[in-house]
Parts: structure tokens; C-alpha cells; sequence
């Protein structure tokens, strides 16, 4: 697997492990694009904390600022990140697939 894929599914599945983040994105999957104000006014955390959790989001790549009318900032999923990610998985899952399925064939042989 090219270094660059397992490079972006580390980032993903990082970010993916906080279970604010998983809201944050929860929360733009379903209202849209926001700003930290208006993630604030809808998680139970504070706009200072959403804002470090979107900037690493972004690092991710799993969000994008986008700058807004009167100098604020709204952020929209992107879901690139998460395509590569769930590649990196699907290639785990054919060489388990494999493997297992040698398993099953050597122990119906017992």
C-alpha cells in the first residue's frame, strides 16, 4: 500500500478516535457547513475547544475553512480523507478475507 494512503488513513482514524471530533463532523454532516460559534451553540463544549478540534480536522483534512462574511470562518466536511480511508480498510479486509478463508479450508479438510 503507497506510504501517502497510510499516511491520510493515520490522520483519519486519529482524528475519528475523539468521540468530540466524531460530533463535530456528526453535526456539519447534518446541519452543513458552520462556523465554530454555531458547532458551539449545538455541541456541549466550548467554541475555544471546537476550534482546536477543527483545526485538527482540517489537518486532517476531514474539514475545510472556508472564509465567511465578517471575517468568520465556516467549516464543510470533506469526505476525500475518509474515500482514502476506507480503501486503507477494504485492503486489510481482502488479505483477512484470504487468510481466513485458508483457515476455514485447512480446518473443513480436518
Amino acid at each position: 500500500m503507497p506510504p501517502d494512503i497510510e499516511a491520510i488513513a493515520e490522520q483519519v482514524f486519529a482524528a475519528l478516535a475523539d468521540p468530540t471530533r466524531r460530533g463535530i463532523l456528526a453535526a456539519l454532516a447534518q446541519g452543513g457547513p458552520a462556523t465554530a460559534t454555531d458547532l458551539a451553540d449545538r455541541l456541549p463544549i466550548t467554541r475555544q475547544a471546537i476550534a482546536k478540534h477543527l483545526a485538527l480536522l482540517t489537518e486532517a483534512g476531514l474539514v475545510t475553512a472556508e472564509p465567511g462574511e465578517r471575517r468568520r470562518v465556516r467549516y464543510r466536511l470533506c469526505s476525500a480523507p475518509m474515500q482514502v480511508a476506507r480503501q486503507f480498510l477494504a485492503a486489510l479486509a481482502r488479505d483477512w478475507d484470504g487468510h481466513l478463508d485458508a483457515l476455514k479450508d485447512h480446518l473443513d479438510r480436518r
